[in-house]
């Protein structure tokens, strides 16, 4: 795979997926880190001599054209971070949408209208996507992937644009995810630790998989690890659990115990009768009938700060509990507290809501990468080959 610093881009016209699926209140992006993110490889194209017309997708129109879900705002705030006005096309392929492609001038940069107004963008199969790629590849000379966000889709502008495009590289954000997710990963110093929670066990279940054999400790907390205490024998009481997998966390804890990877489950637990009020800490084993386990509770997150601080590698995907509850969003920031203290290790993270804990926590500055894949770090740390890798591979 080849990245963008690789190729000579003096003068040609680059397609550059881009995700900018921000979110909106009306026309007014309330959080712009991912068009952010993506400004490093824009201005070293246009520093380059290039032209850059951008593709990105906003929300779930399914096919159809909705005003409400237009990039407009994307290309304003784009132009605002390059000093230039950035031109919104009408629509992503079409006559008036290859002149302005045609036109486009070193330099310049244009955006193509939401890709997903076209239902062959996410259309499953190839033939369902027709020539849709070759339309999006045909207005460039070079396609440039920098949307980790959408690299698990079998999109057409993620797989379908690379094969029909006449050279093809990722940019400096789809570089980075693959040099810290990837390589460093890869030779991680050891001791290494993951550390995941959130809702459900089925979710982490690749991560699970991939990764016990690997770390050296793997620590779970949310909602996630009620359904380990429950294969423990314990009462949960009227917490969030999935008594379907009790069987399959029983496995989990087996293959830990014999895989040299040592698992670590929270012991005590912030409960509540609702999501609004802690009731107090109340031991695994002794969980009220009528609670809710809603956050790891302060022995728990004392030990897993412990295991935290003795580690060289960190990868962290999920809160330790209800976070977005003032009651319930102590475990989540002091395990955050605790790798951002490190001075000595690699700390990656990845997922909507542990982004959302670091930048509660006001500590993004002190980790070393946080991903800009919720799915996509998902299935990277499962050990699968990401779509839009396998396309930029194959076509570089």
């Amino acid at each position: 795979m080849r990245f963008i610093d690789q190729l000579d881009i003096a003068g040609k016209k680059l397609l550059m997926r881009v995700d900018f699926n921000v979110p909106l209140d009306g026309e007014t992006i309330t959080d712009d880190n991912r068009i952010k993110a993506a400004v490093p490889t824009f201005k070293y194209a246009l520093e380059k001599g290039a032209s850059v017309i951008v593709m990105a997708h906003l929300g779930k129109p399914k096919g159809k054209r909705v005003d409400s879900l237009s990039l407009a705002p994307a290309a304003k705030r784009l132009g605002e971070y390059l000093g230039m006005e950035v031109p919104l096309a009408p629509d992503c392929i079409g006559s008036e949408v290859e002149k302005m492609a045609a036109e486009l001038k070193p330099g310049q940069v244009m955006m193509l209208e939401n890709l997903r107004f076209h239902a062959e963008e996410q259309a499953k199969t190839p033939e369902e996507r027709g020539d849709f790629g070759k339309q999006l590849a045909a207005l460039a000379d070079i396609y440039v992937n920098d949307a980790f966000g959408v690299a698990h889709r079998a999109n057409a502008s993620v797989v379908d644009v690379p094969y029909a495009a006449n050279d093809c590289c990722a940019g400096f954000l789809l570089k980075l995810e693959w040099e810290y997710l990837g390589e460093a990963l890869k030779n991680a110093r050891k001791p290494y630790i993951a550390v995941s929670g959130g809702a459900k066990v089925s979710s982490k279940l690749g991560i699970l998989n991939n990764l016990i054999g690997k770390v050296d400790d793997f620590i779970i907390g949310g909602a996630m690890a009620n359904t380990f205490l429950l294969a423990q024998g314990k009462s949960v009481g009227k917490s969030l659990v999935e008594a379907s997998l009790v069987d399959t966390a029983k496995e989990i804890m087996d293959k830990a115990a014999g895989s040299g990877t040592t698992l670590h489950l929270p012991t005590d637990f912030v409960w509540g009768k609702d999501i609004d009020t802690a009731q107090g800490v109340c031991d695994g084993d002794s969980v009220p009938e009528d609670g809710m386990l809603l956050d790891i509770g302060p022995e728990s997150a004392k030990k897993f700060c412990e295991v935290i601080e003795r580690s060289k590698t960190i990868v962290w995907n999920g809160p330790m509990g209800l976070f977005e509850k003032e009651p319930f969003a102590q475990g989540s920031l002091k395990v955050c507290e605790a790798m951002a203290d490190l001075e000595d290790a690699t700390t990656i993270v990845g997922g909507g809501d542990t982004d959302a804990v670091v930048h509660q926590a006001k500590l993004e500055d002190k980790f070393t990468f946080i991903s800009t894949g919720g799915g996509s770090f998902l299935e990277f740390l499962e050990g699968k080959e990401l779509p839009a890798f396998k396309a930029l591979k194959e076509n570089s």
